[in-house]
């Protein structure tokens, strides 16, 4: 494909989202999808940040491949992401593990899933390939990256968060040199090496790439035939590169969108129950960390036709209100208090009950006189009438689960057992 001269970058490059996996810290929330299709802030699921990203970045061409309970997160696709038109050279395709290579084989690998989809890479006839997780919550610009890619000569250019180093013994850590070549690839080393002149920071990875993709197609031509390969980005062909080639990392902080409220770069990856609901809460926050209220860098998501959010009863002790809180369309907030909780789409909170700092799914109902703290409801969970989460430790570990931290996770199999078991 021959591109004109001044053309962005993102015109001639595709997004490719890895999203395959269950996320099996969220423990009962990806039972029954992937972490990807995880809800969060309110109405959009994980997966829409990295491909919102890459469509405010200037890329139409996208391809997702799936793996693990995926109809959620394909229903998701078809409903929320289904305006690319093919006559406007808008392209996304839904590439589920189809054993398309050889019947018994599945994805193998983060490398596996592109290498089984070369001949469906090949037919946009792109010229640069962004691999993307697709399930952390941040905004980045991706033609940032993709012009340092080009005017680095790298042959992947490895998107890398800065963190304090000791924090960075839980990711994949890079050692580079002080022209941002990358020297080594570790994995959640115990003494990370510091970034250079910054002796308190390390460079993480990500798990964001770009690669020319006549580049990266050779290599997984190559990587394919090594039976001695686990087939995956991270921790076979990105450390071949860096030995024999030339990586270059790419801060985020370079490319990552804000708007005038956010003070610092966001990154997050919600991978576990402290984690996604430590990272929905903050939404609440009087100034969050995340500001999903920036229209020139929105969150596209699939958006439901509902009714408004509606507060009823005005009464001592039953008045229907929130404060510090995110509530979605269609809820009906009716003479309960909800404080710093965020409401999703379809909730139903009656009559004296409480709500603080409570992350309800879709569709949850909130019966009288419960009293909920610290938690996640998940999706379509009924709450009993009177029913107390939140308050006691010993209490609440019998019936659900909860962290250390004392966050409960409550889902209506739990509650089934309970209520079984209760009689």
């Amino acid at each position: 494909m021959q591109a004109r001269p001044n053309a962005r970058l993102s015109t001639q490059a595709m997004a490719f989202v890895l999203a395959g996996g269950r996320g099996s810290r969220l423990k009962e929330l990806t039972d029954t999808r992937a972490k990807p299709a995880v809800y969060f802030g309110g109405k959009t699921r994980i997966i829409d940040f990295a491909l919102s990203n890459a469509l405010n970045s200037g890329i139409r061409k996208m391809a997702i491949a799936t793996q693990y309970k995926a109809h959620s997160l394909i229903r998701h696709m078809q409903r929320g992401w289904g305006f690319f038109r093919a006559e406007r050279n808008e392209y996304l395709d839904i590439l589920p593990a189809s054993q398309r290579v050889a019947e018994n084989k599945w994805y193998l690998g983060t490398a596996d899933a592109v290498t089984q989809n070369i001949d469906i890479v090949d037919s946009y006839g792109v010229k640069y390939i962004i691999i993307l997780a697709g399930d952390h919550v941040y905004k980045m610009d991706y033609e940032i990256m993709l012009r340092q890619h080009v005017s680095s000569g790298a042959d992947v250019t490895i998107g890398c968060l800065t963190v304090p180093r000791l924090e960075a013994r839980a990711f994949g850590v890079m050692d580079v040199d002080g022209t941002g070549r990358v020297t080594a690839f570790l994995e959640k080393p115990a003494d990370p090496p510091s970034i250079p002149g910054d002796p308190e920071h390390a460079l993480a990875s990500m798990g964001i790439y770009v690669f020319n993709w006549s580049f990266l197609r050779d290599l997984l031509i190559r990587d394919a035939e090594d039976d001695n390969s686990s087939h995956d980005f991270g921790n076979d062909l990105i450390p071949q590169i860096v030995k024999n080639g030339k990586a270059i990392a790419h801060r985020f902080s370079e490319s990552c969108v804000r708007s005038g409220l956010e003070e610092e770069p966001y990154w997050r990856d919600v991978g576990t129950i402290d984690a996604f609901w430590q990272a929905n809460i903050d939404l609440t926050d009087f100034v969050p960390k995340l500001d999903l209220y920036d229209n020139a860098w929105p969150i596209w998501t699939y958006a439901e036709i509902v009714p408004p959010a509606k507060f009823i009863h005005n009464e001592n002790g039953r008045r229907g209100s929130a404060v510090s809180s995110l509530v979605s369309g269609d809820c009906i907030v009716s003479g309960s208090e909800v404080s710093n909780s965020l409401l999703f789409t379809g909730c139903r909170t009656h009559s004296f009950a409480t709500l603080e700092y409570v992350v309800a799914l879709p569709q949850v109902i909130v019966n009288r006189h419960a009293q909920l703290k610290n938690c996640v409801i998940d999706r379509g969970v009924i709450i009993p009438a009177g029913l107390v989460v939140g308050y006691d430790p010993e209490e609440d570990a019998k019936w659900f689960r909860r962290e250390d931290s004392g966050v409960v996770l409550v889902t209506q199999d739990m509650l089934n057992a309970r209520a079984a078991t209760l009689g």
